[in-house]
């Protein structure tokens, strides 16, 4: 909305910073994946963070105007997205269940 109400900071100069940023907080982020998952976790560790890490800055960088820092960059993990991606309207009968509750813990008390 700033963009569209003064297109005159939207300069070069300004996208320039804009991506400096990103690249930057990427890059706190990837120290962040390495430090908290030096040996990883079944179905995750910080390579395969970082490539979530990328296809995130890409995702908020086009949704701000800008280009894919990092072109080509796929999401390695799609059922994230499910859960993230409140705003999306879902079909009831289309949704994967990621709720479950025993049958020991249910009550009548």
């Amino acid at each position: 909305q700033i963009k569209l109400e003064n297109p005159g900071l939207w300069t070069e100069s300004f996208r320039s910073e804009i991506r400096a940023l990103f690249e930057q907080a990427v890059e706190l982020e990837y120290r962040y994946a390495e430090d908290t998952m030096p040996r990883g976790v079944l179905g995750l560790n910080a390579s395969m963070f970082k490539g979530y890490l990328r296809y995130i800055a890409n995702r908020r960088a086009v949704q701000i105007g800008l280009e894919a820092l990092y072109p080509n960059e796929e999401n390695p993990f799609p059922w994230m997205s499910e859960m993230i991606d409140l705003k999306k309207e879902r079909n009831f009968f289309e949704t994967r269940v990621i709720e479950y509750q025993s049958g020991g813990a249910l009550s009548w008390d």
